[in-house]
C-alpha cells in the first residue's frame, strides 16, 4: 500500500445489514414492513467519519450472498473504502432487527448464528502497513469476543504501537460473551494499546470495574487511554485527558430511534481529533452528530455532514 492511499479513518469489526421496522411503538410481531440499511458499529463509525469528508475504510467480513453484495454497494454509495472486506464463503451475512418504542428503548435482535463472518477476520490477512499509517484506527470490544477476531484485533493493536490515534470502543454487547468478566479480561488486554478508549457507563464498568464516571475514567487512563470518553446517557458526556475534565450536557432532541447516535459521536469524534479541536469542542461537536442520529430512522442513512452538526449545534469550534 503506497503512501497516497493512507486512511484517515480506518475501522476494524461489526458488518451487517439492518432491517429496522417502518413502524414505531409496535413489536416485530405486529410489524407489517421493513427498512433495510448498512449496519455494524465499526461500519457505521467509518460512515460517519466519511460524511465529514475523512478518507475512510472498513476491516471486516460478509457472507458470499446477495446481502453481502448490497454491503459492498453500499459502503461505495456512502464513500467508504470496502477493500478489506471479504466473503466467508459459509456463512450468512448477519442481519439485526430492531423495535421502536422512543424515547430510550429499542430493543435489539441479532442474527449471527453460529458465529458472524465479521468474527473470521484473520491476522495474516490484514494490511498491517495500511493501519499504522492511518490517522485514526479504531476497534471495538465485540471484535475481542472471538477467535480468530480477538487474535487479529490484539495482533492489529499491537502492530499499530499507539500510533496516531488508536481508539477502542468499549462495545459491550452481553450476547457475545460467555460473562462479562470475560469481556474485561480482554479489554484489558487491549486497553494499553489505545490512545482513547469511550464507552458508555455499562461499557466501562464492564472494562474497569467502576461505575462511576470520574473513577471509571481514571481507571481508563490508568490503564494506558490518553483520552477517556464516558458517555453518561442523560447526564452527557465526560472527557478526561492530559488537560483535565470536560463535562458537557446532552444535546435536546426528539428521540425517533436511539440506534446509531453513538455511531454518529464516534465519526465525530474521529473528524474533531483530526482537526485538531480542543477537548470541549471535540465532545459538543460529537454530541450534537449522536443527537441529529438519534432523532432519524436509520444509522447509516442518518449520518449528518460537518456542515449539518455545525448549524444544529449553532457550535463555533477550533
Amino acid at each position: 500500500m503506497n503512501a497516497f492511499s493512507t486512511f484517515d479513518v480506518l475501522t476494524m469489526g461489526r458488518i451487517g445489514v439492518d432491517i429496522y421496522p417502518l413502524q414505531v411503538g409496535v413489536g416485530l410481531a405486529e410489524v407489517e414492513t421493513f427498512g433495510k440499511y448498512l449496519g455494524g458499529s465499526a461500519t457505521n463509525v467509518a460512515v460517519a467519519a466519511a460524511r465529514h469528508g475523512q478518507r475512510a475504510a472498513v476491516i471486516s467480513r460478509t457472507g458470499a450472498d446477495p446481502f453481502g453484495e448490497f454491503i459492498h454497494k453500499a459502503l461505495r454509495g456512502y464513500g467508504v473504502d470496502d477493500r478489506y472486506v471479504t466473503p466467508v464463503e459459509h456463512l450468512p451475512t448477519p442481519v439485526t432487527f430492531c423495535e421502536i418504542f422512543p424515547p430510550d428503548d429499542f430493543p435489539l435482535y441479532f442474527y449471527r448464528y453460529p458465529t458472524a463472518p465479521d468474527l473470521q477476520i484473520r491476522e495474516d490477512e490484514l494490511d498491517l502497513d495500511a493501519i499504522r499509517a492511518a490517522g485514526v484506527f479504531w476497534v471495538t470490544g465485540t471484535g475481542l469476543c472471538e477467535e480468530p477476531s480477538r487474535s487479529a484485533t490484539l495482533a492489529a493493536l499491537k502492530a499499530r504501537d499507539r500510533a496516531g490515534i488508536t481508539v477502542l470502543d468499549l462495545d459491550y454487547r452481553p450476547m457475545f460473551w460467555p460473562s462479562r468478566e470475560e469481556a474485561r479480561r480482554w479489554i484489558q488486554e487491549a486497553l494499553p494499546y489505545a490512545t482513547v478508549a469511550v464507552g458508555n457507563l455499562d461499557e466501562c464498568f464492564t472494562a474497569v470495574a467502576e461505575r462511576e464516571p470520574a473513577a471509571a475514567a481514571k481507571a481508563l487512563r490508568d490503564r494506558g487511554a490518553d483520552l477517556a470518553v464516558v458517555k453518561q446517557g442523560p447526564r452527557g458526556v465526560l472527557a478526561v485527558d492530559a488537560n483535565g475534565a470536560v463535562e458537557v450536557p446532552p444535546f435536546p432532541v426528539e428521540v425517533v430511534n436511539g440506534l446509531g447516535a453513538g455511531d454518529a459521536f464516534g465519526g465525530a469524534l474521529c473528524h474533531g481529533l483530526l482537526s485538531g479541536w480542543d477537548t470541549g469542542d471535540v465532545m459538543r461537536f460529537a454530541n450534537v452528530a449522536g443527537a441529529i442520529v438519534a432523532g432519524r430512522l436509520a444509522c447509516s442513512d442518518a449520518m449528518p455532514t460537518t456542515a449539518e452538526v455545525l448549524e444544529t449545534g449553532k457550535l463555533d469550534v477550533r
